[in-house]
């Protein structure tokens, strides 16, 4: 507790965007949040000072379309330090390692405050890993020493991709803080996801020395061919396989599982309460998805510093040879261990993560059944008893926990082997946050419309 004490006090130091004193009109505050996302994407256009980009190593894919990654560009790291920061926090925080009690306001403000200056730091460090990795130059064969770049120019780029985290960070707090709607570091991975959908789609980028089209469309006009399967490249099967998996994750985020209850304080009145099917939501893929990607980012830094040789570089070429999605159908049959190995890795990953975040997330049948007995609701027959709501609860939580986890990255998996555009934890993502996103703006409308209501939640 006393760490997270130090790291809210530096926070201090660390500028940040003020609440408004009075909220704006929904239009305004869709406004700023488009805005905020345009300004995220021009970012990932603009050159590092000091970086030739046709030098620069490219972002792999995963982690370009989730974390936001660019190597050259302001977006280098992406929004990877922001995220990180908060998984490592929360993690310790659910896992009881920090006691702390986030419905708190004084510990919540300890706990954001912390983030901020834990973001700062991953930024700080990942930045100097690439620099002095000599990541974005030509590197001397025996080593990783960048040829003639001087220590102010690493020092330069160091200071530049800091400045962009900060400036993340700032757009993340003006959508949270009331300026905006939703959370932006979420729109941005729906940024990226539908940028890499229409780039699939659409993108006119030859990208073979065959004359082969990245866009799908394009491909199409140009040699009349519906490319039905294409190795490596967007196909006719990924298309439908998009269209198909974003309409199956719509019916399962509508699906509802209800628990019976009744409430003493209204005579008794019988009613019941809603459980998502998809009860872990999106995060489990979430995590899978960064851990991959991480593993990417991890091997590129070993390699650049200590040779493509080392131990540690080959441990996380292995880790991640293991786990990374196949491109499409045709690889995903003609390397079938391969591909089985992936599908078990992000099955076994994906329930670990579900289980994980349930319990740090206050989802867990203990915290659901402290929350009934707090709100005045019993189950039918059963006292108010927490030990005894959370055996009955346990039934439902703990199936779903694994059946939704099983569920959402066996979904990601199909989409990855059938060559879906923008992988299938994109879609996953995409679709979660899309839906959590129109329900906010429902019900900011809703507020929005009936002014009563906002004095009775007490805004």
């Amino acid at each position: 507790m006393a760490i997270m004490e130090a790291l809210a006090e530096v926070s201090k130091y660390i500028p940040s965007v003020e609440k408004p004193a009075r909220r704006p009109p929904l239009p305004t505050r869709l406004t700023w949040t488009g805005l905020v996302v345009l300004l995220y994407l021009i970012m990932g256009e603009i050159p590092l000072y000091g970086v030739n980009l046709g030098g620069a190593q490219q972002s792999q894919a995963l982690a370009q379309m989730l974390l936001g990654m660019n190597i050259g560009s302001l977006m280098t790291l992406g929004i990877g330090p922001i995220v990180t920061a908060g998984i490592v926090l929360e993690v310790l925080v659910g896992g009881g390692l920090i006691e702390m009690d986030l419905t708190k306001p004084r510990d919540r403000k300890i706990f954001m405050g912390a983030q901020r200056t834990l973001s700062i730091i991953f930024a700080a460090l990942e930045a100097a890993a690439y620099a002095i990795g000599g990541v974005f130059w030509q590197t001397t064969l025996g080593g990783a020493a960048p040829i003639g770049v001087p220590g102010w120019v690493k020092a330069l780029i160091v200071v530049q991709l800091v400045f962009a985290t900060l400036i993340l960070m700032w757009f993340d707090e003006l959508v949270r803080n009331g300026w905006g709607i939703g959370s932006a570091l979420s729109l941005f991975i729906v940024a990226g996801v539908v940028k890499g959908m229409v780039w699939r789609l659409a993108g006119p980028v030859i990208v073979t020395e065959a004359g082969d089209y990245y866009g799908w469309i394009p491909q199409i006009v140009l040699n009349r061919d519906l490319a039905i399967l294409r190795r490596g490249l967007p196909d006719f099967i990924g298309l439908v396989a998009t269209i198909v998996l974003i309409m199956t994750l719509l019916y399962f985020q509508l699906m509802r599982v209800y628990i019976p209850v009744t409430s003493p304080r209204y005579g008794s009145i019988k009613t019941r309460i809603p459980l998502n099917f998809i009860y872990v939501t999106n995060i489990p893929i979430l995590f899978v998805a960064i851990l991959v990607s991480d593993l990417q980012i991890f091997y590129t830094l070993a390699a650049s510093i200590a040779g493509q040789e080392n131990i540690v570089a080959k441990l996380f070429a292995y880790a991640h040879e293991i786990t990374r999605p196949p491109q499409g159908l045709l690889e995903a049959v003609s390397e079938p261990l391969r591909t089985l190995g992936f599908a078990i890795s992000w099955l076994v990953l994906g329930l670990i993560f579900g289980f994980i975040w349930v319990e740090i997330a206050g989802l867990s049948p203990r915290h659901q059944a402290e929350n009934l007995v707090k709100s005045g609701l019993e189950l039918p027959g059963i006292r108010k008893n927490v030990k005894m709501l959370e055996r009955i609860l346990a039934r439902y939580i703990y199936p779903l926990t694994i059946i939704s986890s099983l569920l959402v990255t066996g979904i990601a998996i199909i989409a990855d082997i059938f060559g879906a555009y923008s992988y299938g934890s994109g879609l996953v993502l995409l679709v979660g946050i899309i839906y959590n996103f129109y329900e906010q703006l429902a019900y900011e409308r809703t507020l929005e419309m009936y002014p009563m209501l906002q004095r009775i939640i007490g805004r």
